[in-house]
C-alpha cells in the first residue's frame, strides 16, 4: 500500500512539473487554447458523472469548469479588447449561470449547450492567423 502511495505522489509531482514547463513555454494563444480545451474535457467528464450518478465527481468537474471560465474571463483584455472582450465577458458569465444550473438540476442538455457555445468560441480562436496571434 505505501509503495502505491508513492507512486500515487510521485506520478502527481511529475504531472505537476510536467504542466508547469508547458504552462511556461506555451504563448499566450496556446495557453487560450488549452483552458478552451480543458474547460471541454472537464464539462464531458461532469456529462459521464452525471450518468452514472456519481454526485461528487460531477461537482468536482463543474467547479473546475468554472474556474477555467474564470481564468477566460481574467484574462481578457478589456482596454484593448473593446467589443469582442466585453462580449466575451458576457457569453463567460452566461456559460458560468448555465454551468451553476446544470449542476444544481444534473442537466446534460445545459452541459451540452455550455459545450457547443465554448466549442465556436473555440473554433474561432483556434483560426487566428499565425501572424495575429501576438
Amino acid at each position: 500500500m505505501a509503495a502505491v502511495m508513492n507512486n500515487r505522489r510521485y506520478a502527481n509531482q511529475y504531472a505537476s512539473v510536467h504542466t508547469e514547463s508547458i504552462v511556461e513555454e506555451s504563448s499566450p494563444h496556446a495557453l487560450i487554447q488549452m483552458l478552451m480545451g480543458g474547460f471541454l474535457m472537464q464539462v464531458n467528464a461532469a456529462k459521464g458523472a452525471i450518468i452514472q450518478n456519481n454526485w461528487e465527481a460531477k461537482s468536482t468537474h463543474i467547479s473546475r469548469a468554472i474556474s477555467i471560465v474564470g481564468g477566460l474571463i481574467d484574462g481578457l483584455d478589456m482596454e484593448r479588447g473593446g467589443s469582442i472582450a466585453e462580449n466575451l465577458t458576457r457569453l463567460y458569465e452566461y456559460i458560468n449561470a448555465k454551468l451553476f444550473q446544470a449542476s444544481a438540476e444534473n442537466s446534460i442538455e445545459m452541459l451540452d449547450e455550455v459545450s457547443d457555445l465554448m466549442r465556436s468560441v473555440k473554433e474561432a480562436w483556434d483560426a487566428i492567423p499565425e501572424e495575429h496571434r501576438g
